[in-house]
């Protein structure tokens, strides 16, 4: 401001804002500012030599000269320094310099911003991706390792992989470095090792594997359908300073080949180091589902197997019994008929050996199994309870019922057709009610025929009518 008594510090982080700011510099002091300091950028300095030498007038040019020299008492420099670290004051300063002095300000940059490229800000952000991306390891590539490895390098992870059958064309088309001899594949050292075999040979894959070539704190995970079995896996086999995760995808490459939004993941955190890079290693590669629209569940091994028990090995066994069924499409489809249709292609689809071992590894199976079972006899028994040969030749008029029993006419048959070797039931008026007029009757009194199960699990005895010429 005009008639200032006071300097006027000028602090620039970048060259462009400090060179267009300083283009008006001479204007500002030949109107009466008594100094200027100038620091943050080279650009600055060249800013103010170019407008000394543009200066129309000599009190411009003076004062754009002037400005360099810092014309402030040496308490204000060092307090600037020591708050910024901006300039260097030495000690031999006087408390002030005089505008006409020639030589070169005392004050200088200490630390100053640069011009950058102009794919700078790209060129950070790939350095940084490149930071957080992990090397992750297969082992096992079949179908559900192909799965995961499509999706681990769309989200910008190195995949590396090893299995028993011979995989490499099949990764060199995805992009996946492939080792035949898991010796070499432990020795690239990944970040991550995610073991995708089957239930059944993860044992024996585990106990087979060179975990002595893995870097010493290496996170080790799973994806099998079961969980209890795999975390006591890894505690027993895997060395103390290895960290462990246990995930289960509730989707394969059937349920999840397109979107995997609201899919549940469940992972537990068996085993974590306390470093925040093993930390936030864990946290990558969860982010990796989460990214994809998973709906992320965090649960012990012991309470997933439980539940799963419950809905995933109950939904195969369905899936089985209604695919070995050979249920097929028809023309009067239902909405419920396709979901069936579905779950079987969902199930059945997969291996026996993945349904055998949702049952052996999991203790919870047996329980669930039986359930089932039981579940069925009692739905079958309360359809057979309900049903009434003699009842259902009165509503059809069929003219063969089953040996022994009397037909709706009120006579036995012994062979299994009305009229060849039948007998008249004895004391049957033919003025009787039908067995179907009685089924009626019972129904509008609220009655129920056969005799139902109730729910303490006695059977309900029915009462005889007077007369009646049967007995069950």
């Amino acid at each position: 401001p005009r008639g200032a008594t006071h300097g006027c510090f000028l602090l620039f982080d970048t060259p462009f804002a400090g060179g267009a700011y300083l283009t008006h510099l001479p204007r500002i002091m030949s109107a009466g500012a008594v100094s200027a300091v100038v620091a943050g950028v080279p650009g600055a300095w060249r800013a103010v030599n170019v407008s000394s030498k543009r200066g129309t007038s000599g009190s411009a040019r003076s004062a754009s000269l002037t400005s360099v020299r810092a014309v402030v008492s040496f308490g204000d420099r060092q307090a600037l320094s020591s708050a910024y670290g901006f300039f260097r004051v030495p000690p031999s300063s006087h408390n002030t310099h005089r505008l006409s002095k020639p030589t070169r300000t005392p004050v200088t940059p200490r630390a100053l911003d640069a011009a950058q490229p102009f794919d700078f800000e790209a060129k950070q952000r790939r350095s940084v991706e490149k930071k957080r991306a992990l090397k992750i390891g297969i082992v096992g590539f079949g179908n559900f390792g192909q799965f995961l490895a499509k999706r681990f390098l769309v989200n910008g992870h190195t995949v590396i992989a090893t299995s028993r059958s011979d995989y490499g064309d099949v990764a060199s088309k995805l992009g996946v470095g492939y080792f035949r001899d898991p010796d070499d594949f432990c020795e690239t050292h990944p970040d991550v090792v995610i073991f995708c075999t089957s239930i059944l040979s993860t044992e024996a894959t585990i106990n087979a594997f060179p975990i002595q070539r893995l870097r010493r704190n290496t996170l080790v995970a799973d994806v099998l359908s079961v969980k209890q079995f795999p975390k006591q896996l890894f505690l027993q086999r895997m060395p103390d300073n290895f960290d462990i995760l246990c995930l289960h995808p509730m989707f394969g490459p059937d349920s999840g080949k397109g979107s995997w939004k609201d899919l549940p993941l469940v992972y537990d955190k068996v085993r974590v180091g306390e470093e925040k890079s093993r930390r936030e290693r864990v946290e990558r590669l969860l982010s990796v589902f989460q990214d994809e629209g998973c709906r992320m569940v965090e649960m012990s091994c012991e309470e997933h197997d439980i539940q799963a028990a419950s809905s995933q090995f109950i939904t195969h066994t369905v899936g089985r019994m209604l695919g070995t069924m050979d249920l097929a499409e028809t023309t009067i489809n239902t909405k419920g008929y396709e979901s069936l249709l579905s779950l079987v292609n969902n199930t059945y689809n997969d291996s026996f050996d993945l349904y055998y071992g949702l049952f052996m590894y999991n203790k919870n199976a047996t329980a669930e199994l039986s359930r089932l079972e039981l579940a069925f006899s009692q739905v079958k028994a309360e359809l057979f309870d309900r049903l009434h040969t003699l009842i259902r030749d009165d509503i059809f008029d069929e003219k063969t019922t089953a040996i022994g029993l009397v037909s709706g006419n009120g006579k036995v048959v012994t062979n299994g057709t009305v009229g060849m070797e039948q007998q008249t039931a004895p004391s049957v008026s033919s003025v009787d009610r039908t067995f179907k007029d009685r089924l009626i009757d019972q129904v509008n009194q609220g009655g129920s025929l056969g005799g139902s199960i109730d729910s303490s699990g006695e059977k309900k005895e029915e009462k005889k009518e007077e007369g009646s010429p049967t007995s069950r």
